[in-house]
């Protein structure tokens, strides 16, 4: 069993890390933002990241900010085995969850 425990840090720790930068990308293009990680895991899904734009951001802008997080997820995956899914919405669109992590402006 403890053979096992480095592997799984390390794997926590890259996870954490692409997060982290996906965090970062979203909060980059759109500051006002609020984002929720979801690490309940459904099949090969390593996390799930939900933004959520203000009510004023436009269709075209919520467009490209969810084509630059899936392309630098797409780049993860290929380079770490990680499934990060990243989905943009408007900020009507939120419920509470519980479990979710969040970070808002």
């Amino acid at each position: 069993m403890s053979e096992h425990l480095p592997i799984l840090t390390d794997r926590t720790h890259l996870l954490d890390k692409c997060i982290t930068e996906l965090i970062l990308l979203a909060k980059g293009n759109c500051p006002d933002a609020i984002v929720e990680v979801l690490f309940t895991r459904y099949e090969d899904e390593d996390a799930h990241i939900l933004v959520y734009v203000p009510e004023d951001t436009s269709e075209t802008d919520m467009d490209r900010l969810g084509d630059a997080l899936t392309e630098r997820g797409v780049e993860m995956l290929l380079d770490t085995g990680l499934l990060i899914l990243v989905g943009v919405y408007e900020a009507s669109q939120r419920r509470p969850r519980s479990g979710a992590s969040t970070t808002t402006p």
